[in-house]
Formats: structure tokens, sequence, C-alpha cells
């Protein structure tokens, strides 16, 4: 039994069915999905993902790239931009696929952005695999896992020091903001280097239709090996299941304790009980006539744009958020993924994603911060928009329990917590419960649509039937 239907919850029960069991899984809400769910939110025929949006450890991912998701229906596209961080001047840091391309870009920055990236990209997927798993082992390739850490473990306001142009400093710290942490803090430079070294081996690609059609694909495969979704089934207790040899939940571990009712280990218990979530976000949905205007030229062609100025104002407004106060100007996200997959506009207007990070549980309406960001370098933008869908951290966190206070990533990143997601143990999957595993991504490596947490919990469930 699998609670929860997210990427990791679907990952986990393909994994359980691929090896014979016979698996169901319960989802409270109406539709399948969790974060990767596609809803009409401004205007008929938009389609506005309701959370992820951009893939580039979907389609890296060592578990969903090694299944038959186009055969159930997942198309990948790819912009002709992957990432631009524009600044006021009207120039931006350009992300492509191809490294020499993105060093050219970068002109005086871009040997450094080579001798940054470059090395780790030979066996690229192997180092994926040893990091997209637990902290606490044995890696598979000890020697590209050390060359990486030795980039990753550094802050990213030290590992921008490599960096002088504006535009590549830039770039690089907007990537390192996915990681909602001050960027002064230890190991926060490791978000930002495993997604520009996915940026570069695989590209930022969009799923075709719809991050929808990811859980579309997953479910479809699910129910080909015999598994089956049950929607409209909230679990507050394992009463709510029928018993099991295996039940994994796709839960923060504070809803896994309150499913577990007693039944956790103290030290378990206590530390589900304390894990701790971080920063919202605060999210826009915006059908935009003819697209965003952006000042600068690449940004009109990237299926991502990274917006807050220089790599100095992101720094302030992440430290601002972690602090819980919220910054002037906030770092936004923006998602075009009408440039990527053109069946999703619709008579010149444009679904545009765009959210801001805000702190945790914000309760004021971060709106016209956001837009006036996109204003800032995208002149006109406000005049184009034809109709607007919000998402404040409160609807997040009604919509789906594991949006604590808004928080989409599962819990702080922060190095204690990355060391122990959600216990410091050599399994750190096992709830101490005989037969009971939490999957999401409050557990190793956390937050994205990889599905790796759901697959490695689920290897280790099964290992516990050997």
């Amino acid at each position: 039994m699998v609670v929860g239907s997210g990427p990791n919850g679907l990952a986990a029960a393909v994994t359980l069915a691929q090896a014979g069991l016979k698996v169901t899984v319960f989802e409270g809400a109406a539709t399948p999905g969790g974060g990767t769910r596609t809803e009409e939110l401004t205007l008929p025929g938009l389609a506005h993902d309701i959370c992820s949006a951009v893939h580039p450890l979907g389609v890296a991912s060592p578990f969903l790239s090694r299944l038959p998701l186009a055969e159930h229906g997942l198309r990948w596209r790819w912009p002709e931009v992957d990432l631009a961080h524009p600044l006021d001047d009207g120039t931006a840091g350009v992300l492509l696929r191809d490294l020499d391309a993105t060093c050219a870009g970068l002109g005086r920055d871009g040997e450094a952005w080579r001798s940054l990236f470059g090395p780790l990209l030979p066996g690229f997927d192997d180092l994926l695999d040893d990091v997209l798993g637990p902290i606490v082992g044995v890696p598979r390739h000890p020697v590209r896992l050390a060359r990486f850490g030795l980039r990753a473990g550094l802050p990213a306001t030290l590992l921008l020091r490599r960096l002088r142009t504006p535009q590549a400093q830039a770039l690089f710290a907007g990537s390192a903001a996915h990681a909602y942490q001050p960027l002064s803090g230890p190991a926060t430079a490791a978000v930002g280097v495993m997604l520009t070294l996915a940026g570069h081996a695989y590209g930022w690609p969009v799923a075709e239709g719809g991050s929808a059609s990811i859980t579309r694909a997953l479910v479809s495969l699910l129910e080909s090996l015999g598994g089956e979704v049950v929607c409209g089934h909230p679990v507050g207790s394992l009463r709510d299941i029928p018993a099991a040899r295996l039940v994994l939940l796709d839960t923060v571990p504070g809803a896994a304790a309150d499913i577990l009712d007693g039944r956790l280990p103290a030290r378990t218990r206590r530390a589900y009980r304390r894990f701790r979530h971080g920063p919202a976000a605060f999210k826009l949905d915006v059908a935009v006539r003819d697209g965003v205007p952006w000042t600068a030229p690449a940004a009109r062609r990237a299926g991502t744009v990274h917006v807050g100025g220089t790599w100095q104002e992101v720094a302030e407004a992440e430290a601002a958020i972690a602090r819980g106060r919220m910054p002037e100007r906030p770092f936004v996200l923006v998602a075009q993924q009408s440039l990527a997959d053109p069946g999703r506009a619709r008579d010149g207007v444009h679904p545009v994603w765009l959210y801001g990070h805000v702190p945790h549980a914000y309760d004021g309406d971060a709106s016209d911060a956001v837009l006036d960001q996109v204003e800032r370098f995208a002149p006109g933008f406000r005049e184009r928009i034809v109709a607007t869908a919000v998402r404040s951290p409160a609807d997040y966190a009604a919509e789906n329990p594991n949006y604590v206070g808004g928080d989409i990533a599962g819990g702080v990143s922060d190095l204690r917590q990355l060391l122990a997601r959600p216990v410091l143990a050599p399994d750190p999957y096992a709830t101490g419960v005989p037969g009971v595993y939490l999957c999401s991504s409050s557990t190793p490596p956390g937050a994205g649509v990889h599905g790796m947490c759901g697959h490695r919990a689920a290897v280790a469930a099964l290992g516990s039937l050997a």
C-alpha cells in the first residue's frame, strides 16, 4: 500500500509492482499527481502546471529515464534557450544545453564556467546515481562524487568568486536559489551545481501537455503492471487502508507520525516531530497575450527565466525569507512552457507560470511584488495580462498536506537537514515500524520531480522482504 500519489509515491508503487507485488496507491485528492498536476486555471484551453513545471532532473533521473514512459504518452519538449537570468541593463546570463555555446555567451567568464562544470560532465549519469541518494552510505563512484563535493560543499557565495561578470554570477546564483536557503550557508552551492550540470547534460525540458503528463504516464505504467490508484481516499491512520506486507508513505514526517499513531520508536518520533519546514512559494498563473516582453532577447526564447537581478540581490532576498522577512524584491521563477510546447498557447495567449520565494506561512499578498519584479525586466508585461490565478502559501497548504506552510520542497535543505533527512541513519526511509517506509521528498535526495525518493525507499522496503 502506498499513501500519496505524488511523483515519489508513484515511483515507489512502480518499483514495487515491477518486483511482482500487488500495489494500491491511496490519494486524498480527487486526482493523482501531487505537485505534478495541470489544470485550466485562467482561461479555457490554457493548461497551467499546479506546482512543478520544468524538469531537468525528471529527464535526467536514473529511475524515470529507465522506465518506458514514452510508451505511456510522456513526451519531453525543449525550448530554444534552457535558462535566462536577465539584468537591468538588458543583458542576461544564459544557460544552453551546449556547454561550448554557453561559455561563448558568457564572454570572459566562459573559461571559468567551463572549469567549474566541464570536468563533471563526463560520467554525469554515474555522478547523478550517487548524488540522488542518501548522504550516509558508500558511494558507487567515490572519485566522481569527491570532485562534485569540492564544489557542492561550498557556500554558493564562495563558488561565485570564481566568476567575474554579473551575467555569469547571476546565472549561477539563480540556480543555487532553488534550495530556498541563504546562499552564504555551507553546501548551498550543491543545488546550483546539480541543476547547471543537468542543464548541460540534458537541458531543462517541460512535459508536453503539462506536468500532469508525467503523472498520467506513471499511473498508466503502474496499471499495466497490475497496480491501481484510488483517489478521494485520505489516510489519517493505518486503519484507513487494508493490511499489507509493506506500506510506503509519500508524506511529510509530521503526517507520517500522525498516521503511525504511537507506533514509531521514540527517537524516530522525536525526529519526525522536529522536522523543520522552510520558506514558501507564492504563485501566480497568468494568461499573457503575445508572451512576456523581456528586454533581454534571450529571455524571450527561454523556457525558464530567473528574475532577481544581480547575485547580491538574489542572496539578500533568500537571506530575508529564511529570517521570516518578506523582501521588497523577491526572487521569482518564471516558466514559459509554451515556447517549448506551442500547443499550450491559444490564439496568441500564453500560460505563464511564476512564483516568488516568500517566508514560511507568509500570510500577506505578494502579488504586486512578484509582478513588479517581472515588469522590471519586461516593461509592459502587466498590460499584456488578460487573466490571473493566485496560489498563496495557505492555498498550497490547504490543497496538499505535504506543503506545510506553503513549503513545496518537503522541508528545509540546510546542511543539518541534508544529513538527517528526516533522521541520521543508514536507512533514512525506514520508520522503525516493521514494513512501513517514508518515501516523500522529506527523504533523500529531497525535492524535485525525479522519483528517486520513492524508488530508493521501495528498494529498501523490498530488501526487508528478502
